[in-house]
């Protein structure tokens, strides 16, 4: 009588880990013994993520606590640091950490759209922090949990911060498009994207009065972190099916300009 085999423990950091679906793809991740680094935006509430991690049997041992508020990309820098020290082999990042963009247009120490910011600037510095530990794993991945609305987005390339026409939902959106197109960027890991589904989080509102579970959407997540789930790189995934993501994230222009204007505005703050 065979037995089944488990998978091989990883390491893998999950941004935005504190609550919802970030906190629920942390949870899954432990309960296959992977190390998982929980990243939070400050020390009390990923003290609490931790400790709830801990009280559903997740082992002590393979949790790890990085704090970083991505509405200030100096402290992007220095997670990162920390993590390339302690962890120079990076199996699986997870880029989750998101906000709603306010009613009205906030901009960070950075001088950037705090939405566009928090979900994708911050983002796109992280992982390029990371290369080392990313690259020194074969056959790492890059998981940007995005979102359907980038469907109706569009990159306002002479106005990125929308100082002149600002909307909410046209900057949110904004964002989650910019992150669909970064998981198509020549790297030396696999990079895809994921629509995990509308769920009962703090972005509900953008979407419908009521979704999916958190877990639900963590596991949809949590598949494409799976080195035994096939994935095709840069794709864009609407919850656990490939699906065609918006005509301008499949341009190779477009990902082009995307990262040259992310490069510009992440080296204002070196």
């Amino acid at each position: 009588m065979s037995s089944a085999v488990s998978p091989a423990p990883r390491t893998v950091l999950v941004t935005g880990a504190t609550s919802g679906i970030g906190w629920e793809t942390a949870r899954l991740l432990a309960e296959r013994g992977d190390t998982v680094i929980v990243h939070a935006p400050d020390q009390a509430s990923g003290d609490d993520a931790i400790a709830r991690l801990v009280a559903t049997g997740a082992d002590t041992l393979r949790l790890r606590l990085v704090v970083a508020d991505f509405s200030r990309l100096d402290e992007v820098r220095a997670m990162a640091a920390r993590v390339a020290e302690e962890h120079p082999e990076l199996d699986v990042l997870v880029n989750n950490a998101a906000v709603a963009a306010p009613e009205r247009r906030t901009v960070t120490a950075d001088g950037n759209e705090i939405s566009f910011q928090v979900n994708f600037l911050a983002a796109y510095l992280l992982t390029h922090e990371l290369t080392g530990p990313l690259s020194a794993r074969p056959g790492s991945r890059v998981v940007n949990v995005s979102s359907s609305v980038h469907r109706t987005a569009s990159i306002a390339w002479n106005d990125p911060q929308r100082e002149r026409r600002y909307s909410r939902l046209a900057a949110y959106a904004q964002s989650q498009l910019a992150l669909t197109i970064f998981a198509r960027e020549q790297a030396p890991w696999t990079s895809v994207s994921v629509h995990p589904g509308v769920c009962e989080t703090a972005l509900l509102p953008f979407y419908a009065h009521e979704g999916d579970a958190p877990a639900e959407g963590a596991q949809r997540v949590v598949r494409l972190c799976d080195p035994a789930t096939e994935v095709e790189p840069g794709g864009y995934y609407d919850r656990s099916a490939l699906s065609p993501a918006a005509p301008v994230a499949l341009e190779e222009r477009t990902v082009r300009r995307l990262c040259k204007l992310a490069d510009q505005l992440v080296a204002k703050t070196v």
